[in-house]
């Protein structure tokens, strides 16, 4: 979906008619955040061309500040310590974020990190992590990441051909020779320990086997593939309405069969599919029903939902509310938040019925985007959800068979 697509959403879709009050009689309770993304700086020296923040429906990043003011971040800091004392949290996630947050400068990083530290007190760990498309990461930067103790992602599509197909600057240059030059530093010795992972938005016209090549030769410690953003309205690339297709999975079971069988990074969407199988939790909101315990806070102080959702449209990821204004209690009980913590009560009855439920959890959130019916829906992706979860549990499945022969036939041996 092109920004001039973008249509305003009618006050009736669901989760608007959700009713928070009905679900608090029947036991349910908010999850308290856990984890904050704050957007330190609104605009990016990329153009890439699938870009949910600024080629999709939402366009707010036109209206916001450049950088946050440091003002707003003290004001953040303080909510997030407000929020941990009320909740008695001992751990936090701080996502610095963007647009691009490299060109908000490692002073206002630093002074982020400092006011959320102070914040929330000494007793609380803050998992803190910058997530970078890489172009900007210099010797500077990794110096003052290292003093932080500032963990890093990048966002890597694959090799040079990959990548460059749609991370390109404004000016049509491709942006993986930078890239792969901020990679190089961040895995040197002296800064490996922050390297937090690599990013990659999945294109069918890319090779899977290839891609996957290219990002392990930075070493990893950890893979997230991400299927592109897409909506019913405006379906991703390739998904076309044919349950028969699935060619997000045939691409993912490629990768994923070669790292089943020679596991050399963790890549997040296939362990949690096969952690769900055997009926443990998600660490991400891709699949699974754990509870979306995140909040984004925007340049100006706007707290938000999930950047996902300026895919589907206009205005979508506004609360109303503001840090100057507003706990982040306040935003717990809201539909649009509650849809997202409740759930299989909230999951669309089509997924209700589903047998694979529990590991699918209906998609991520925003893919399940439909006018007239909001978020009420399955995935767009949902023919691919159901390949892929089904395969790698055959996969799973006929490992654990084998590996109870092997010890029925040593048990027989004793």
């Amino acid at each position: 979906m092109r920004p001039s697509d973008m249509r305003v959403t009618p006050v009736a879709e669901w989760p608007a008619t959700l009713d928070v009050g009905a679900l608090l009689e029947v036991g349910w309770r908010p999850t308290p955040f856990q984890e904050f993304v704050l957007k330190i700086h609104s605009r990016c020296n990329l153009a890439c061309d699938y870009c949910y923040m600024y080629e999709m429906a939402d366009q707010s990043w036109r209206s916001q500040p450049k950088q946050m003011p440091t003002t707003i971040a003290d004001r953040t800091a303080a909510r997030i310590g407000e929020h941990v004392r009320r909740h008695d949290l001992d751990k936090i996630t701080l996502v610095l974020h963007g647009g691009e947050p490299l060109l908000a400068g490692a002073g206002l990083i630093t002074h982020v990190l400092a006011a959320v530290t102070e914040a929330v007190g000494k007793d609380v760990t803050i998992q803190a992590s910058v997530q970078t498309n890489g172009v900007g990461l210099d010797e500077q930067f990794l110096a003052a990441f290292r003093r932080l103790g500032l963990r890093v992602g990048v966002s890597l599509d694959g090799d040079a051909g990959a990548h460059n197909r749609h991370r390109r600057f404004a000016n049509g240059r491709g942006s993986h020779a930078a890239v792969a030059s901020g990679l190089r530093r961040l895995t040197s010795d002296r800064y490996r320990h922050l390297f937090r992972g690599l990013l990659c938005v999945i294109d069918l016209n890319n090779d899977p086997l290839d891609t996957y090549s290219a990002m392990l030769e930075f070493a990893p410690p950890r893979i997230d593939f991400l299927l592109p953003h897409g909506t019913w309205a405006s379906p991703p690339p390739g998904r076309v309405a044919d349950e028969t297709r699935t060619p997000y999975a045939d691409w993912l079971i490629a990768i994923f069969d070669r790292w089943y069988d020679q596991p050399r990074t963790h890549v997040r969407l296939f362990s949690d599919i096969i952690r769900l199988q055997l009926g443990q939790t998600a660490n991400t909101e891709s699949v699974g029903l754990a509870p979306a315990d995140f909040l984004v806070i925007e340049t100006d102080g706007a707290i938000a939902q999930v950047d996902s959702l300026k895919a589907t449209f206009d205005g979508a990821p506004r609360t109303g509310l503001h840090v100057d204004r507003h706990a982040f209690d306040d935003a717990l009980l809201l539909p649009q938040i509650a849809a997202r913590q409740a759930g299989f009560q909230v999951l669309s009855r089509t997924c209700q019925q589903c047998r694979i439920w529990r590991v699918c959890g209906g998609g991520l959130y925003a893919h399940r985007y439909r006018p007239g019916t909001g978020f009420a829906n399955p995935s767009v992706y949902c023919p691919d959800l159901m390949r892929l979860i089904d395969h790698i549990g055959e996969r799973v499945a006929a490992d654990i068979r084998q590996r109870q022969r092997q010890h029925v036939m040593q048990l027989g041996d004793t």
